[in-house]
């Protein structure tokens, strides 16, 4: 064997368990490629969390039929969520018996043995452990976000929202201890990284299971006080649980970005009850000016989804009126899609695909016009950018800001992994432009 292939699906915490799948890869010798046809070993990271995900991927399994045919050495590995919900990893083998390895979230941090196994037996393996969670903190990782990075500080979810399949495939809350924590993004820093995501499926409720107890914010204030210039950042947050002093901790930190992800699902009390947000829209809309008045111009971004089971045309006004209220500097609008295994599944009152289809249509045209407006808000400005990529398509270096905007402009040199001051010139639509002061 001499190349392998990830593929990811999903989330930030998919694409970082994806760069420890590709550390593990690594450490036996292989290379990464793009090429299927060339790649000795292709790992699908599968995610639930969305139809549209687990579509694509039973797609792009399924397109790698002939491949394995012309070439039975080579091996395909399924892993991730979607072999981690019950009676999927059966559904996969039936659909799709060239596949030599299906494996689950929990067995991530056991890839190694899981394909040295497949390669001295010649026997396809399904490795599903419904066990307590082992988390992957020691496993080999090969990162790709450069110069920003991930690092977990928490696994799992207690929060059984109706319409989510998380705590069912990653099991219950499990935080790492705040030493491991530092140390990890210690290390980072000092390899050159310049900005840190702090991820779990809900930040706010690290620390629950830890003695002594230990918060979120208490863990903020121990990765700021690193030595180095580097940005904080964090994701993902649940509402009911962002309060005062997690606010005031942003506020008091200049590592820590002033932007929070704050995702509201619905703008409606009804919806959210039923989606077990444990909420009311007044209850959000609070502590959107709680943040607001304790963060100087904080950057707050959503996600929103429409056509949940039995959400009216008033409650889908709800929403939009909510988006008019808040003006989120940006937002992920998605459609509700049914996962079975979830509460919402079993409900009655199932929306209509073409009123969801209306509804995200509105939804995002009204979102569009509210980032067109805090676009042109930005020409004038001089920020500094952290620059991230270079696009050779368009020959714009491109970098984000401490609010997260992505801002694009020219250089004659490579400066990707600096921190630049950028002057803006333009916001063409939502796209902004400026240049190097």
């Amino acid at each position: 064997m001499k190349y392998y292939k990830v593929v990811t699906y999903g989330c930030q915490m998919n694409e970082h368990e994806s760069e420890k799948l590709c550390g593990i890869l690594e450490n036996l010798n292989l290379i990464k490629t793009d090429d299927d046809s060339l790649a000795d070993v292709i790992v699908f990271n599968t995610c639930t969390i969305r139809e549209n995900a687990e579509r694509r991927a039973y797609g792009n399994i399924g397109a790698l039929k002939k491949l394995k045919r012309d070439n039975k050495e080579k091996i395909i590995a399924v892993g991730g969520c979607l072999p981690q919900q019950s009676g999927k990893a059966e559904d996969l083998k039936e659909k799709f018996p060239f596949i030599d390895i299906i494996f689950g979230t929990h067995n991530l941090s056991e890839f190694e043995s899981i394909l040295k196994k497949r390669l001295d037996t010649g026997k396809k393996l399904i490795e599903i452990s419904r066990d307590e969670y082992k988390m992957p903190c020691s496993v080999p990782v090969k990162r790709s976000t450069y110069p920003s990075a991930y690092v977990n500080v928490m696994y799992g979810c207690n929060n059984f929202c109706t319409y989510c399949i998380v705590p069912y495939v990653r099991g219950r809350e499990r935080s790492r201890t705040p030493e491991e924590i530092v140390i990890e993004v210690e290390n980072l820093i000092k390899n050159g990284y310049k900005e840190i995501t702090l991820l779990g499926q809900n930040v706010d409720s690290y620390g629950k299971d830890l003695s002594p107890k230990v918060d979120f914010s208490d863990l903020l204030k121990m990765v700021a006080r690193i030595e180095g210039k580097f940005r904080l950042r964090f994701m993902s947050n649940h509402p009911k649980d962002v309060n005062l002093k997690l606010a005031q901790t942003i506020r008091d930190n200049d590592k820590i970005c002033n932007c929070i992800h704050f995702p509201v699902q619905s703008g409606s009390t009804e919806v959210l009850a039923l989606m077990n947000r444990r909420y009311t829209r007044k209850e959000y809309l609070d502590k959107i000016k709680m943040l607001r008045r304790t963060v100087k111009d904080i950057a707050i971004t959503t996600d929103i989804m429409v056509g949940f089971p039995r959400e009216s045309e008033k409650n889908f006004k709800d929403s939009l009126t909510l988006l008019n209220k808040v003006k989120y500097d940006g937002a992920f609008t998605f459609v509700y899609s049914k996962r079975s295994g979830t509460k919402a599944y079993e409900m009655d009152g199932h929306i209509d695909e073409e009123v969801k289809k209306q509804r995200i249509v509105k939804l995002v045209a009204l979102q569009n016009k509210i980032n067109k407006k805090l676009a042109k808000k930005y020409v004038g400005k001089t920020v500094e950018v952290l620059v991230d990529e270079f696009n050779e398509d368009c020959g714009y270096y491109m970098g984000r800001d401490e609010r997260g905007k992505a801002i694009h402009f020219s250089s004659k040199t490579d400066v990707v992994g600096q921190f630049l001051d950028v002057k803006i010139t333009k916001a063409d639509g939502i796209s902004i432009y400026g240049e190097i002061v």
